[in-house]
């Protein structure tokens, strides 16, 4: 081992306290003082055990570390992402070090280029300066000072190219730019004033569904009295802790009044089509005796909410229309839910003071005041506690008037909301540690935030992506306002998640771009087998898009490769109706693809794709509530085969080598309009083992137009003109 000057030795022991060298020592010259290692994706050739993995020889902790099994050789190799000048490696040895061991530089993973050897290695910490390029470091050893194997707190990476690069304008947390879409009311504004705003907002977004404005109205704590009219692409929510730190006396609601239903043109009362809007983090009380209505379908929750005095909340016009799916989540209503036309719905840790009213499938889990279990008629689909559930992160402005994202804990075994009943657990992370994004930011400076180690915020707007946003740090919060909308324009994958821990994207629109992108969100890398029970990564609020708005082609559009992520409200939907639709325009084969094991859906909505909607390849799945409707244009039976006799595709597959999966509450559709000759052999397929079960499943032929043969696998009856629903409580 050969020791450099005293200043290296202080910089690499700065950069493992988190302290970055050039903010106390000017490293070399030639190099900059990024480390570009940091949370990049790492791999080794054993781990003593799971809590030792390669990760922790990147994540900027100096508590944590890789331990390697107590054998030679052994390898740690870091994906820095690109081809990469280096010019510095610096190793922090546990005190099981490497006494020979070679530093490796490769462009592909495969052909390597040796760039420092020892064989004299005493450990400790080192700063070794290194030339070469490559887009991979390994690290190889290959003979232990110790009796056991080789341990690693931390490895830096320095390079020449690290010195330039975007810069990330820092955050004021007490008085961010939230940027021109987001407007902030505090107890001082003038009350016309916000009601004027709110109006506006209304009516520009009461039709305008595939439009690109995005918004978002947030309240400071305090009490208000305000007439929300809630529109497309608009999200409203308070900024405290609690949902009753900020009161609106007077309506937050989403009326069914603009879309024609049926052949009346005077008939406006159909909700299928309210898309892509959310309330979050409110109370509300209404005045005496008036009701509230949140007439939605898909991608409109109600969460984190406190209804009070209406003596009930519609979920439907009130009349004669026609609604089609939505969610509670987090939620407490003081007094009745009344379903109405609702055809299906998922309520998932809310409190009710009551429920009414039934058509398909709706699910409740962990909800005190549903009704009881009862299936098919009414069909009420009751799990008492939620098994592993994370809320949804949300911003707030504490006591000093500063922002923070507040990040609830992991529960388990849950029953009602997280704040109703004492303070909720979890973290607060200050919106200082956060990239603020703006419409217009590069990928590049996006992805030169991350692995800076900053958190992500994303104001409403529309934006174009020429890369994939890599996000690569455990625990990293990415968070949109306003239904901020993801486009990648030349084919990639809009995100992509390293196979680490309790990663969160909430609140996040992916449209799919008019390149094919092979997937649009990816969770994980291909082959990704680490643990992440004690801090799963989660998915919240997240919806992909293929056409409807313009054309879109996306192969996949959320493929989960980890293991142990939870699903918290998603809807994938290949467009049936606007611009850039049809059978050869919008392709897209799957919405979700599950590879990793011990996955959990909770609220997953997946429609018309060309192939399987939903294709779960792990183990110990689990889907509380799917909602699915098959693709409406299929032209003709021979376009739309899955081979081996079976007609179209199912619209969730458990593959044939799963032996353990489970769901509840799950209904598939069918309206098959250009071609009503059309057949579906099933709507779920499964392999017959005992430890896949199915509950309350149900199929249904939307007016007679195409039929479903049977529900699961070759039974459960067929729906058609004559059976329009088929319901089945249990498989097998």
């Amino acid at each position: 081992m050969s020791f450099k000057p005293l200043r290296c030795l202080v910089a690499l022991l700065l950069v493992a306290c988190g302290i970055g060298a050039g903010d106390a020592v000017a490293a070399p010259q030639a190099c900059g003082s990024t480390n570009v290692a940091l949370n990049r994706p790492a791999t080794a050739s054993s781990s003593e055990n799971p809590g030792l993995s390669a990760s922790a020889a990147v994540d900027g902790n100096p508590g944590t570390r890789w331990g390697s099994a107590f054998a030679d050789p052994q390898w740690l190799q870091i994906d820095l992402g690109s081809t990469t000048s280096v010019c510095q490696v610096a190793l922090s040895w546990e005190a099981a070090y490497g006494k020979a061991f070679r530093i490796e530089l490769s462009d592909n993973a495969s052909n390597w280029t040796q760039v420092y050897a020892t064989t004299t290695g005493t450990g400790g910490p080192q700063v070794l300066d290194v030339s070469g390029s490559g887009r991979y470091v390994r690290i190889t050893g290959t003979q232990r000072g110790t009796g056991y194997g080789y341990s690693l707190w931390e490895v830096a990476v320095r390079s020449t190219d690290s010195g330039s690069g975007p810069v990330i304008p820092p955050t004021d947390p007490a008085n961010p730019d939230l940027g021109p879409n987001v407007f902030v009311f505090s107890p001082s504004t003038p009350q016309a004033e916000m009601q004027n705003k709110l109006n506006q907002i209304a009516t520009e977004m009461h039709t305008n569904q595939f439009g690109t404005q995005r918004y978002a109205a947030l309240w400071k704590p305090g009490t208000y009295t305000a007439d929300v009219n809630l529109g497309f692409y608009t999200q409203v929510a308070g900024l405290g802790l609690s949902p009753d730190d900020v009161n609106l006396n007077g309506h937050v609601r989403v009326e069914a009044d603009w879309l024609q239903q049926g052949d009346n043109p005077n008939n406006k009362g159909n909700a299928t089509q309210n898309f892509w809007r959310s309330a979050e983090n409110l109370s509300v009380t209404t005045p005496a005796g008036q009701i509230e209505r949140w007439a939605v379908s898909q991608a409109a929750p109600y969460r984190r909410m406190h209804l009070k005095g209406a003596p009930e909340i519609q979920l439907w016009n009130g009349g004669d229309g026609w609604a089609s799916g939505g969610l509670f989540a987090d939620t407490k209503i003081d007094n009745t839910v009344v379903s109405g036309s609702q055809q299906q719905w998922m309520s998932r840790n809310s409190e009710f003071g009551g429920w009414t009213g039934s058509v398909w499938n709706m699910v409740f889990v962990g909800t005190t005041g549903a009704p009881p279990q009862h299936f098919p008629d009414p069909a009420h689909t009751v799990v008492g506690q939620t098994p592993e559930v994370r809320e949804k992160p949300f911003l707030y402005v504490d006591a000093a008037g500063n922002y923070n994202v507040f990040v609830p804990a992991l529960r388990t075994n849950s029953a009602g909301t997280s704040w109703s009943h004492g303070a909720p657990a979890g973290s607060s992370i200050s919106l200082a540690d956060f990239y603020v994004v703006k419409p217009g930011a590069s990928a590049e400076t996006i992805n030169a935030a991350l692995d800076q180690g900053k958190h992500l915020l994303f104001t409403p707007g529309i934006y174009h992506l020429s890369d994939t946003i890599r996000v690569n740090r455990a625990n990293t919060v990415v968070l949109g306002l306003g239904l901020a909308t993801l486009i990648p324009d030349t084919g990639k994958a809009a995100i992509s998640v390293a196979d680490v821990d309790g990663v969160k994207l909430a609140g996040l629109l992916v449209d799919a771009g008019p390149v094919n992108s092979p997937v649009l969100i990816e969770v994980g890398p291909a082959g990704s087998t680490a643990s992440h029970a004690a801090n799963p990564t989660s998915l919240h609020d997240v919806y992909a898009r293929i056409g409807g708005a313009h054309i879109g082609k996306a192969s996949v559009s959320v493929r989960v490769n980890s293991n142990d992520v939870i699903g918290d409200h998603l809807w994938l939907w290949r467009g049936d109706h606007g611009d850039g639709v049809g059978w050869n325009v919008n392709t897209a084969a799957n919405g979700l693809v599950v590879n990793g094991n011990n996955v959990t859906m909770y609220g997953l909505f997946v429609e018309h794709f060309q192939q399987y909607e939903t294709l779960w390849n792990g183990n110990g799945g689990r889907t509380y509530f799917y909602q699915n409707e098959f693709p409406y244009d299929v032209p003709d039976q021979a376009s739309w085969s899955s081979g081996g006799g079976t007609q179209g595709w199912a619209a969730y597959k458990v593959a044939d080598n799963v032996t353990s999966h489970e769901a509840w509450g799950v209904g598939s559709y069918c309206f098959f309009s250009p071609n009503n000759s059309i057949v579906a052999s099933r709507s779920f397929e499964v392999p017959n083992t005992p430890n896949v079960r199915f509950h309350d499943l149900v199929s249904v032929s939307l007016g007679g137009v195409g039929t479903i043969s049977n529900v699961i696998n070759n039974t459960g009856g067929t729906a058609n003109a004559a059976n329009q629903q088929r319901y089945l409580p249990s498989y097998p």
